[in-house]
């Protein structure tokens, strides 16, 4: 069981703050208390993947995720994001709401797995979808984020990539389960954007590791 009730997690994350100014090269949107509140309360009350868990949170942005996985009572979390500015956003929302998650600043891609490989036991990430000058990162994010995992992670990809994600997953001895499929509400957030919001057809993927 989850230690909260869905409607009272995706209230509680849509008190944190967000980018104000994104970043295109970075592909910052700032994954919604809807759509975290619905991944974290999955992989808990069907899964049991959160409460008392080692949980990492990959390109953790203003922490939506990583806080979200510590309301639902992980017992260490941990997000690690490249830029400082969304640093400073995340640790800014751990004071506000007096929740304690460990922030690391790096680049994932150069620096993990590193010491960390198979130490959580849950991985949580919106990663890039490697649009723009992206391409591919998705699928390098997926691959650090099975090899910290040492029982399954949970991400979002675009479901016109379903058949390579799930097919490069199996690679790296990864079972990929699409639990459901979203439609991501991408709001306009940069100046190429011609429309107010675009909707996305995302999947939600659990990856079972069992390292």
């Amino acid at each position: 069981m989850a230690a909260l009730r869905l409607r009272q997690l995706e209230e509680y994350l849509q008190q944190l703050e967000v980018f104000e100014k994104p970043k295109v090269l970075l592909e910052q949107y700032a994954t919604s208390a809807h759509i975290a509140s619905h991944m974290l309360y999955t992989a808990q009350s069907q899964f049991n993947d959160i409460e008392g868990k080692s949980v990492a949170d990959l390109g953790s942005g203003c922490g939506v995720l990583s806080l979200g996985a510590k309301m639902l009572g992980a017992g260490y979390v941990v997000g690690f994001e490249i830029d400082s500015d969304a640093v400073d956003i995340h640790s800014g929302n751990c004071d506000d709401i007096e929740l304690h998650v460990e922030i690391v600043q790096c680049d994932i891609l150069q620096c993990l797995p590193g010491k960390f490989e198979g130490r959580f036991d849950t991985v949580v990430m919106n990663p890039p979808f490697g649009t723009k000058r992206n391409a591919g990162v998705d699928m390098r994010f997926l691959e650090t984020a099975i090899r910290l995992s040492g029982n399954a992670v949970y991400s979002l990809h675009k479901s016109s990539t379903r058949d390579y994600v799930l097919s490069r997953a199996a690679q790296l001895d990864a079972k990929g389960t699409v639990v459901a499929e979203l439609r991501y509400d991408l709001p306009r957030a940069y100046r190429f954007h011609r429309k107010a919001s675009v909707d996305i057809e995302v999947d939600f993927i659990r990856f079972e590791t069992n390292r």
